[in-house]
């Protein structure tokens, strides 16, 4: 096993999920070096110059060994869980304790103690708990993913949800990691910079669901619901409390103007454009 010292300087987590295993695509396509912080390495990518490390982020023994020797560190939200916030803290603690010097962690559009996405209000947290541990960092603030459209809708093709009339500005996973692949170049630039991360068109549900039907060739509808409906409708699933919050606020988030704005920070990160939903619906799946 190979020394801390021998490690690549660049640690990227999430590398067998979704966005995660984008970045690190991209990073060994441009030749860099990275080592590779999973659970199951099994499960890795196979990448050039590309390192594992074991650990989970409620570790934080395994995690501070793990990030020993590393300088930056690419932190991509943990998956959504009752305790989440304190993973994030725990591994944000022991990234501090090993050394590590600037966090790139992916947020969320308008993280703020009092946003009505209850997952929003864990971000602030997070970025909160980054800001006092000393290291140097830059936050990437992504709007609701484009990817994730399409599943909303039911076996009907119905979307129901209590969004109103509220838009948001939905952005690719696509274009997230392109971006986060920008700052990991060269991360020094961008210190202490806190990135909005959007589509280039503001969509209301209805909107969506029309697009989305021309799109997949699938009928595609958007039911506006009432936040009891909400609830209602989605008991069965027999979800706990915290995360039938998270489904229900998500919609109620775009009614209060939260997901709404254009930001320019994808095409000044990458030199493109961001993706449009048509333009997704297009795309192979990566």
């Amino acid at each position: 096993m190979a020394a801390p010292s021998e490690l690549p300087d660049l640690a990227v987590t999430g590398s067998t999920g979704g966005l995660g295993g984008m970045v690190a695509r991209h990073l060994a396509a441009s030749g860099f070096a990275q080592r590779l912080l999973v659970r199951d390495p099994a499960r890795a990518p196979e990448l050039d110059d590309a390192h594992l490390a074991v650990c989970s982020y409620g570790d934080g023994a395994a995690s501070r060994q793990a990030l020993e020797g590393a300088k930056v560190l690419f932190m991509v939200s943990a998956a959504e869980a009752e305790d989440r916030l304190q993973q994030h803290y725990a591994f944000v603690d022991a990234a501090a304790d090993a050394g590590v010097e600037h966090v790139v962690y992916t947020s969320f559009y308008g993280a703020a103690p009092d946003a009505t996405f209850t997952l929003a209000r864990d971000h602030y947290a997070t970025e909160e708990r980054i800001k006092s541990s000393g290291m140097t960092y830059t936050f990437l603030r992504d709007n609701f993913y484009l990817d994730f459209l399409p599943l909303l809708a039911g076996d009907d093709g119905v979307i129901r949800g209590p969004a109103g009339d509220g838009v948001f500005s939905g952005v690719a996973r696509e274009d997230v990691a392109r971006c986060a692949h920008a700052v990991l170049r060269d991360p020094a630039i961008h210190k202490g910079m806190t990135y909005d991360l959007t589509g280039p068109e503001e969509l209301t549900m209805a909107q969506a669901a029309e697009v989305l039907s021309t799109g997949t060739g699938r009928t595609i509808s958007y039911q506006p619901e009432t936040v009891e409906e909400a609830y209602a409708s989605r008991a069965y699933y027999g979800a706990p409390q915290w995360q039938l919050d998270a489904w229900v606020s998500t919609y109620t988030a775009m009614a209060a103007g939260e997901m709404a704005g254009l930001s320019p920070d994808v095409h000044g990160l990458t030199g493109q454009d961001p993706i449009s939903l048509a333009e997704f619906l297009t795309r192979p799946v990566l």
